[in-house]
């Protein structure tokens, strides 16, 4: 990643909210028959979104003709349904005392090359800098973002993050305090998130990432200050609280782990450390940090923080409520937060990285690729005047074609992927092909990407408790058609075959 500025002022971090259905609506439902504006191409991190690019949805191939741009209306993002809990991050600058000073949300995102693994005979790779499949004819679909993005969608990903092919080892360490002591076992905790999470990575990776949780320490890891000592609280930096403890846990940890065997760490802490994360989420990721302290001569440059653990109501905390470690291993790869400070309303369920409670979900295929989890051959580049068709297969199934990217200019462009109810994604309750803007130029947590709902106002099709429900039924089915007047794009989903595969037709004037 490049020096980041940080994403929030102090006084606007956000606290749990209950978004009721119909509150925070600038728009209204339009009459049957109306071209409707799909969301807003870029969601700013002030409130009320500025004009993007006007593009529109219609439901059949023959509708009326796209409005004209002056007049089309830009809505803000859709209402979240059910009560969800907006997760706060730290970012901090390479330059740690131009940074830690103004730094206001919860996860560390730095990009620095070189030091982004705990070890230390590791190349020192982005997340897909190395894995990252390309070729010629992608070339214009290689994005990227200014240098002073946080965490940019870009590809491919900037060095200074964990390696997301491969072996992966993930030193796993439960920690907890005087003033907190552990509740019940250390390997009950571990066994929270494991073996889930290292299912849900090979299942997301198509088996490219074989993930290995290791835990050399299989007790209780007493720090030797109280937590409340230690400062930590929702908008810490990682000066002086994190930085403490980070020097805490490699001296108590010394004698019996080697730092250098391991690509990443995970400090699951005694759940009655901190208040509730019904209350306050503190998880916490810091990714590429130059200036973590060392150990073993490898600086502790990965690393994510698991508090109390979010139970949505729904009954499945106990089958799902370890995805906030997938979540929070999204940023250690190199992944942003596509939630913002108004919720999930920009990607809804569709990427964990927007939506990590409640039912299963996966990745968008962009960052699967990203994560050099698809072959050069499984994507796209619609980068051409004219027409031309293409095959989609599921996203959640190995092999075939799984990504179409149109290029806008050098920093966005229009995703297309098929999504069906399958592997991860348990809460796909109208499957079709999922078009989304990615925006190589807007910082994490404010609004990377966006996805266009083909059925706006509708209220969604899923019922799941924390699911953004008003865009589970954003795919485009065989008939429907995404239109952008501005840009001149107009993409069909034609049809779909027997085996569950889609044909899109993608049309550049």
């Amino acid at each position: 990643m490049q020096p980041q500025p940080p994403r929030r002022r102090t006084d606007r971090t956000p606290h749990p909210t209950h978004r009721p259905h119909g509150t925070d609506r600038a728009d209204t439902a339009l009459p049957a028959g109306t071209t409707a504006p799909a969301a807003p191409g870029t969601p700013p991190a002030s409130p009320g979104p500025a004009p993007a690019s006007p593009a529109t949805t219609t439901a059949t191939a023959s509708a009326a003709p796209a409005a004209d741009p002056s007049s089309i209306h830009t809505p803000t993002p859709a209402p979240i349904r059910i009560r969800t809990r907006i997760r706060a991050r730290i970012r901090t600058r390479t330059r740690r005392t131009a940074a830690f000073a103004s730094v206001t949300a919860l996860t560390l995102a730095v990009s620095t090359a070189g030091a982004a693994h705990l070890t230390s005979g590791a190349a020192a790779s982005g997340a897909g800098s190395n894995s990252l499949s390309r070729s010629p004819a992608l070339a214009p679909c290689m994005i990227s973002g200014a240098r002073s993005v946080q965490m940019t969608e870009g590809v491919p990903t900037s060095t200074g993050y964990a390696r997301s092919t491969g072996t992966v080892h993930a030193l796993t360490l439960m920690i907890d305090f005087s003033d907190a002591p552990g509740e019940g076992t250390a390997l009950d905790r571990f066994h929270e998130f494991f073996p889930q999470t290292q299912e849900w990575f090979r299942t997301a990776s198509y088996g490219r990432l074989d993930y290995r949780p290791e835990t050399p320490i299989t007790h209780w890891l007493r720090m030797p200050k109280p937590f409340k000592e230690y400062g930590i609280e929702r908008g810490a930096p990682f000066d002086p609280g994190y930085r403490d403890l980070v020097q805490d846990i490699a001296a108590a940890a010394d004698s019996q782990v080697d730092f250098r065997r391991y690509d990443l760490l995970n400090v699951l802490m005694t759940p009655n450390a901190g208040p509730s994360a019904l209350d306050t989420v503190l998880s916490v990721t810091f990714a590429g940090n130059p200036d973590a302290p060392t150990a073993d001569g490898v600086p502790l440059a990965n690393a994510s923080f698991v508090y109390s653990r979010q139970d949505d109501g729904s009954g499945s905390y106990d089958r799902t409520g370890y995805r906030v470690l997938p979540h929070e291993n999204g940023h250690v790869f190199g992944l942003p937060d596509l939630y913002t400070q108004e919720g999930g309303g920009a990607v809804g369920h569709w990427d964990i990285m927007s939506e990590d409670w409640g039912a299963d979900n996966d990745l968008l295929g962009w960052h699967k690729w990203k994560l050099g989890w698809l072959d050069a051959d499984q994507v796209n580049c619609a980068s051409r005047r004219g027409s031309a068709e293409y095959t989609l297969t599921p996203l959640e199934r190995a092999g075939g074609p799984k990504l179409i990217f149109v290029p806008l200019d050098g920093s966005t462009g229009y995703a297309l992927e098929l999504r069906t109810r399958e592997g991860n994604d348990e809460a796909v309750c109208r499957p079709g092909v999922l078009i989304y803007k990615v925006n190589a130029d807007v910082d994490t947590g404010s609004g990377p990407i966006t996805v266009y709902d083909a059925h706006r106002d509708s209220g969604g099709c899923s019922r799941s408790p924390n699911v953004q429900a008003e865009l589970s039924d954003a795919p485009f089915a065989p008939g429907e058609t995404f239109k952008d007047p501005r840009s001149k794009i107009r993409i069909d989903v034609a049809a779909a075959d027997l085996e569950g595969n889609y044909r899109v037709r993608v049309t550049r004037q």
